[in-house]
């Protein structure tokens, strides 16, 4: 099953943990509990609220205790004392703590608080990692947060979070169409227009709602086209550039609708190249430098059909060009590592 171990996430979560403090069970309410001596010197987080009371002696709820640990769990899994936390709920909460987590996760659902939403799905998930409704709940939420968010870092990882629970959903409860639905969609996105194509033909075998169903056959229909094209780049990527230009020679023409999609210039650009045509891999690389002007890859092609054809000064042109690109990219990855620790 998956963990947070390696969490994509948690570097925008951490910020709702901000409003707690934290303070430690006396031991005589430790003793009272019995078998508690695992919470011996563990903090115990209180909101400002919670804290009043808590040294003002008037005692917590275990259900607000329990509240409390599970939006630290969620937001921070790497936290000090979630191992004692996950104990503590275990033994002394049990099913109510799962129940009144996911309750809360639903309540913040609907009021459009996703990220808080996803904390509280994220430790259902530390407490019982299968458990269907919050796989599903943080899997729906984390894909609002990514279609409504216009910072890139942000939606990458939280499209990845989402397609992963989606997939682990399908593998876990493979007769559960929903999953299904969203997961298509979620490859869409991302351009994986066959693997969009076998999750949707799942769908339409399980799922009930005439509708949705007859929005996912007209969605098919509109992927033949591109799946053919996907069809073609996959020929490209296993070497096979006499098949891949056959396949994507006649999309690239000027009355196509994809002339204008850089992937499909790239890939045949390589296999042009590969068959010694370089004057149309010149052709076509140079369109997708048109399209998407800081495509290392296609900046690394030129640079080599140069070489092969002993133009140093355009080599070293493009090759330059490639080099500051990737410069910008790891200083950009570091900055944002840098600002995910400081959250």
């Amino acid at each position: 099953m998956k963990s947070f171990e390696k969490d994509r996430v948690a570097g925008y979560l951490k910020k709702y943990l901000r409003n707690f403090v934290f303070d430690e069970f006396s031991a005589s309410y430790i003793e009272r509990l019995g078998g508690a001596d695992f919470l011996k010197g563990v903090m115990i987080p209180l909101s400002q609220e919670d804290y009043e009371a808590f040294c003002g002696g008037a005692g917590l709820a275990p259900e607000r205790i329990a509240e409390n640990m599970s939006y630290v769990m969620g937001g921070d899994p790497t936290f000090n004392y979630v191992p004692q936390y996950i104990t503590y709920l275990n033994q002394f909460i049990s099913e109510k703590a799962i129940e009144g987590i996911l309750a809360k996760g639903r309540e913040l659902v609907e009021r459009e608080r996703f990220e808080e939403a996803a904390i509280c799905f994220r430790s259902v998930l530390l407490l019982k990692s299968d458990e269907k409704e919050a796989m599903y709940a943080y899997a729906r939420v984390c894909r609002e947060l990514y279609l409504t968010s216009d910072d890139p870092e942000y939606v990458g990882r939280f499209k990845a979070e989402s397609i992963e629970y989606f997939e682990l959903l399908t593998q876990l409860y493979p007769r559960d169409p929903e999953a299904y639905y969203y997961l298509g969609y979620g490859y869409l996105n991302l351009g994986l227009y066959l693997k969009t194509d076998l999750v949707w033909q799942e769908y339409l075998k399980l799922s009930k709602d005439d509708e949705d169903k007859k929005e996912i056959q007209e969605r098919r229909e509109q992927l033949k086209q591109p799946i053919e094209i996907e069809t073609g780049i996959n020929a490209v990527l296993s070497s096979r550039f006499e098949e891949a230009i056959k396949i994507l020679e006649p999309y690239a023409n000027p009355e196509s609708r994809f002339k204008d999609w850089w992937p499909l210039s790239y890939y045949l650009g390589v296999s042009y190249s590969r068959k010694g045509e370089n004057k149309l891999a010149l052709a076509q690389l140079f369109k997708v430098l048109s399209l998407n002007p800081s495509h290392v890859e296609t900046m690394i092609e030129l640079a080599n059909l140069y070489a092969l054809e002993d133009d140093k000064e355009n080599e070293m042109k493009y090759r330059k060009k490639a080099e500051i690109i990737l410069a910008n990219l790891k200083d950009d990855e570091t900055a944002v590592q840098e600002k995910g620790e400081q959250k």
